[in-house]
């Protein structure tokens, strides 16, 4: 029987350097690539995005340092009966403007993120029900059994029902149609932080909550985070001493600052899966010189793109080796994951061409794709480095990098306006089941199940075993149910897995945090001797 192996070593060398933070007003600046994007929690199912704002909202339930759950807002939870979880709030907590925080809070957030422009409504799929029973108690009732639906909400930060009707915010702003409300640039939770000042792609400040429910475990008291999108100078920011870290480190440049006095870094594999994926839906693609069919319906092109593309080569070359080489939607760390089944055929452009002629195109094809450049891990270098290995089987790509925000407000639904293009996901339930049903499941707006299967990949038996899985409480049965839908995923290749990343983080030698395989960086654990 597989078990999950998470690999946890730098968030468990944490624990004794956190012991004793100092005391006093501490003030901690760092960097990203990218912003936020938006202060509201549901605006985007985005790790950075989820990260950062839950610095300001908590939820229910958390991953603490160990990146095993632990009680949040909700002081414990029970299953009550199969389909049905009771969760006992925390009493006495107080949101940031001093009113009580309430089951009413609970069940508005829940209504709210499962609504009208959330983009994380798909971690709800399963409910059927949430209720309150009195003000400090709810109860969740899902449709089936649900093995997995605590782990599932880690991320769902709790929203103030009175603050949000008081600034017309009830409802999530839909980035995908570059909406904003009031909850777009301000914030107010019950978590650690509270947002001081906001310049969106600029600069945001937080400080210090004085009346947090919880212990800080470290001693910062205002956090300073700054957009720097060029690698070059967001490394010398470091290596100068302007800021005191950095989220997102070039591969190019970790041996450089790991052996700068004064500075050092932090490593762990990532949970998230980068891949590649088609539009395989639409008969004709929006951008291509194929008109009146879609080449990517056709397995064999597929299959050809698969070969060309050498991943081997990227991880060294690109990577810098901060990767690991994969074949499937799901790597080590996920809960299904199968060493086994992660091989890969190997790079092979001779017969790449000959599929290619074989599907009617030897001389290839014209294709535009759509990559991030502020997203992941030198994400734009990889897409260039595609674009030039499909170059050698006449395949013509027309890249278009840009940032996250515009990235993916035109790939993600409901437009999925994109022919071939860069993803990444980490699933937060650390289990595979997760990847299958946001990113392969046939969609279905209704029930909010394959959100971001951007590629419109539609397959009867993978979508019959995601939903088996999801209630099977037989672990050695539901193992093998994943093993067969990888394999389908691999026959069929609607997408290209590339690699999971190596979490790499920068910061000066006087600074501890915790690194966690689900890249959040939470302040609440950040100590600055």
């Amino acid at each position: 029987m597989r078990l999950r192996s998470i690999l946890l070593a730098g968030a468990m060398a944490f624990a004794a350097a956190a012991a004793a933070a100092p005391a006093g007003a501490v003030t901690f600046k760092w960097a990203n690539d990218g912003d936020s994007n938006s202060m509201d929690p549901y605006a985007r199912q985005e790790t950075f995005l989820l990260s950062f704002d839950q610095n300001i909202y908590d939820p229910l339930v958390r991953r603490g340092a160990n990146f095993k759950l632990e009680p949040a807002l909700a002081k414990d939870w029970k299953r009550v009966a199969p389909t049905t979880y009771r969760f006992n709030l925390r009493p006495g907590v107080k949101w940031q403007d001093g009113t009580p925080f309430t089951a009413d809070d609970v069940i508005f957030s829940y209504e709210r993120a499962a609504g009208p422009g959330s983009n994380v409504a798909s971690d709800f799929v399963s409910v059927k029900e949430m209720k309150k029973i009195d003000d400090l108690t709810i109860e969740v009732e899902t449709k089936v059994v649900d093995p997995v639906f605590v782990e599932q909400i880690t991320a769902w930060g709790i929203m103030s029902k009175a603050w949000a009707t008081a600034h017309n915010a009830q409802k999530t702003a839909d980035l995908t149609k570059n909406e904003e409300n009031y909850a777009t640039r301000n914030a107010m939770g019950t978590g650690p932080y509270m947002l001081k000042s906001r310049e969106p792609d600029v600069r945001t400040v937080l400080e210090a909550n004085p009346n947090w429910w919880d212990k800080r475990p470290g001693n910062v008291t205002e956090a300073i985070f700054n957009r720097i999108a060029n690698d070059s100078t967001r490394v010398a920011a470091l290596l100068s001493g302007e800021v005191d870290f950095v989220y997102t480190v070039p591969p190019q440049d970790v041996e450089r600052i790991r052996h700068t006095p004064g500075t050092k870094i932090e490593e762990t594999p990532e949970l998230r899966t980068v891949y590649l994926g088609f539009d395989v839906a639409r008969p004709e693609l929006l951008e291509s010189n194929i008109k009146g069919k879609n080449p990517y319906q056709d397995k064999r092109v597929r299959q050809a793109f698969y070969l060309a593309i050498d991943v081997n080569a990227i991880q060294k070359n690109v990577m810098q080796g901060q990767s690991h080489p994969s074949t499937l939607m799901v790597g080590p760390g996920v809960s299904g994951y199968n060493e086994k089944l992660d091989v890969r055929a190997p790079y092979d452009p001779e017969k790449a061409k000959k599929l290619l002629a074989d599907a009617g195109y030897p001389n290839g094809f014209e294709t535009g794709m759509d990559c991030p450049n502020d997203r992941y891990v030198n994400d734009a270098r990889i897409c260039q480095a595609v674009v030039a290995m499909l170059a050698k089987i006449n395949i013509k790509v027309n890249l278009l990098a840009q940032t996250r925000a515009k990235y993916f407000a035109k790939i993600l639904g409901p437009g999925y306006n994109t022919s071939f293009f860069m993803l990444g996901w980490t699933p937060i339930t650390v289990d595979a089941h997760n990847a299958f049903e946001n990113l392969l499941h046939t969609r279905n707006v209704e029930n909010k199940i394959g959100t971001f299967n951007v590629s419109g990949w539609s397959n009867a038996k993978f979508d019959s075993l995601v939903d088996t899985m999801k209630s099977e409480l037989d672990s050695e049965k539901r193992l093998k149910m994943i093993d067969e839908a990888n394999e389908i995923v691999k026959d069929e290749l609607p997408t290209i897995p590339l690699h999971q990343q190596i979490i790499v983080w920068a910061m000066k030698s006087n600074v501890n945090v915790v690194e966690t395989p689900d890249n959040f960086f939470q302040l609440r654990h950040v100590v600055v001797k």
